[in-house]
């Protein structure tokens, strides 16, 4: 079932349907997805970060520093999925895709739209997509969704219920739909990732008391192909990192976490995924699992076509401060001590960036991004691990008076138990080599509250403590020299970081928690232009371009879970919207 604005008898009648269908019969082929927002396909932003290896970078170049001061808005489109879920409004964190004039874009509840934004002057939306999904607060479900996939002539999303469902772009029915996360607790926030013939998922809910996986789906059936589980079964590679029988819980690792709920990065040359894994479960309480906890906090490459782990990395073992590593991880090639390398650059949430090898995982090098880090003396220049890790030891200590045990008090961590950068996704522009992020600056509270084995309910929330900020926050756009991992610019902002950012030749792109979407100097990160359009950003923005002009496209929504200390911010009522600016 779908939703359209014309109907397909009238459209009939006038003997214009051939030619209706025609505007959007140009498949997003493999081909072309490896091409996005580049070349020949510049004008177009197939993917969810962009293209493949996650740059976020654009090469239109019609919005410049010199006139970007010029920028109005086009138009803006309101949305639905305002239905609160058992935890309040959904997040509005969705990137739109533009493919030849037609904009796919997501609600909260992942529910698909295509709109027309061929005129430049409005946004017609031609279908939505009717996935049937339950929107009953009794379900106890979180709702965020981040974006689509674009497959030949489907339309994919994911959805908070566990199903993955593929609308045809044509008419918005739906063509195919599974309930590929079918176990209690489990389900998607992520985009899919259309890569050749298949649809890359990533189990989302891990702290709901869940194991994390990453699967592949045929993209013409939707049937599961293969599926790599973030927290190994016993006798499996990995498994020997969870001394579940240490702790008297010898399930321990059913429960592990490690979600993959942010869309990963594709290398076409060596038919690589690499996803980003989130903490284990309980994520304050190691004492519940002890070990290093494999797979989470980590970086994991699979073989596309069969899931098979080609290598890992693992940036924070035994973490107990929700430090999930599910960000981008930006592939480069990039020269390094006088080398060219090809290298995966990650911020991560811990308040480290770090370059790896992208052929093995092996560790390059690391720098500090955040202003206050206090959980770890530094990074071992020759392993990327803490400098305190002990590869002997079940449990972790990596800075005096930061570490979480059952019998101590509550401690302060930095940077905040979000990050740093967390699912935001930030950008790497190649032709300057120079990588950037929107950053949250400043601490949490935290403390343990022991949870005995037979009290845990897989499909609940499972923190094994509690949070809290300290006092209020501000946030900071920031540029990294990919080579040394250094911090070369960084201007503080007022509010958190929650956005992620864009960018195209000279500009950054950044949406802010007050409702300020801003244009910044890529060279100074001074603000060229803002408008404010009283929503809540926690979405990144992206670009297009129609007939030559260029479009900058981002959207808005609820403030959602935390105002980081910043009352000023928490009446912002719900309203989901597209918002279009141009020259």
């Amino acid at each position: 079932m779908k939703t359209t604005t014309t109907s397909v008898a009238a459209l009939a009648a006038t003997g214009l349907l051939a030619s209706a269908l025609a505007l959007s019969a140009d498949p997003a082929t493999p081909e072309r997805l490896e091409m996005s927002a580049s070349g020949d396909e510049a004008a177009n932003w197939l993917t969810v970060h962009g293209n493949y290896s996650s740059h976020r970078f654009s090469e239109l170049d019609g919005i410049t520093p010199e006139n970007v001061g010029d920028l109005k808005l086009a138009f803006a489109v309101p949305l639905g999925g305002t239905e609160p879920s058992a935890f309040g409004a959904g997040a509005m964190e969705t990137t739109p895709l533009v493919k030849d004039g037609k904009m796919y874009v997501s609600d909260p509840w992942g529910t698909p739209y295509k709109i027309d934004v061929s005129s430049g002057k409005m946004g017609q939306i031609e279908w939505i997509c009717d996935t049937g999904i339950d929107k009953d607060p009794a379900l106890g479900i979180i709702v965020a969704n981040r974006g689509l996939a674009l497959s030949g002539d489907l339309v994919v999303s994911n959805l908070p219920d566990g199903r993955v469902v593929a609308c045809d772009d044509a008419s918005g029915d739906i063509v195919w739909e599974k309930q590929t996360a079918s176990e209690p607790g489990e389900g998607f926030s992520g985009a899919p990732l259309a890569v050749g013939d298949k649809i890359i998922v990533g189990q989302s809910f891990g702290d709901w008391a869940t194991r994390g996986w990453i699967a592949a789906l045929d993209a013409a059936t939707g049937d599961e192909v293969w599926r790599f589980y973030t927290v190994p079964e016993p006798g499996q590679p990995g498994s020997e990192t969870w001394l579940c029988e240490e702790s008297g819980n010898p399930d321990c690792w059913k429960t592990g976490g490690a979600a993959a709920w942010v869309t990963g990065s594709y290398d076409p040359e060596s038919n690589t995924l690499i996803y980003g894994t989130g903490n284990p479960v309980p994520m304050f309480d190691p004492e519940y699992r002890p070990g290093d906890n494999l797979y989470s906090n980590s970086a994991v490459a699979l073989d596309a076509d069969t899931g098979e782990l080609k290598w890992h990395f693992q940036y924070t073992p035994g973490d107990y401060l929700d430090y999930d590593e599910v960000g981008s991880h930006l592939l480069i090639d990039q020269e390094i001590d006088g080398e060219m390398r090809k290298v995966v650059a990650h911020f991560g949430r811990n308040g480290i960036f770090y370059n790896l090898d992208r052929s093995n995982g092996s560790f390059i090098n690391s720098g500090q991004y955040v202003e206050k880090l206090n959980w770890t003396p530094g990074i071992d220049p020759k392993t990327g691990k803490p400098v305190n890790y002990d590869p002997n030891a079940s449990l972790q200590a990596y800075a005096e008076d930061v570490t979480m045990r059952r019998d101590g008090g509550p401690i302060e961590n930095c940077p905040h138990l979000q990050g740093g950068i967390n699912f935001w996704p930030t950008a790497y522009n190649p032709q300057t080599g120079q990588a950037f992020g929107h950053s949250i600056e400043g601490c949490s509270e935290l403390s343990v509250v022991s949870v005995a084995p037979e009290d845990v309910m897989q499909g609940t929330i499972f923190t094994g403590g509690s949070s809290a900020d300290s006092g209020e926050m501000d946030g900071s756009i920031l540029r990294v020299n990919a080579a040394t991992g250094e911090v070369d610019q960084k201007t503080i902002r007022e509010y958190p970081g929650y956005a992620g950012v864009m960018l195209t030749p000279g500009i950054v792109w950044v949406g802010e928690l007050d409702g300020t979407f801003g244009a910044y100097d890529a060279d100074t990160l001074e603000q060229l232009w803002s408008m404010n359009t009283g929503g809540v950003y926690k979405a990144p923005a992206m670009t297009y371009a129609v007939d030559g002009k260029q479009y900058v496209a981002i959207t808005a929504g609820p403030l959602g879970l935390g105002s980081f200390g910043h009352p000023e911010i928490e009446q912002t009522q719900t309203a989901n919207m597209l918002y279009v600016f141009s020259l």
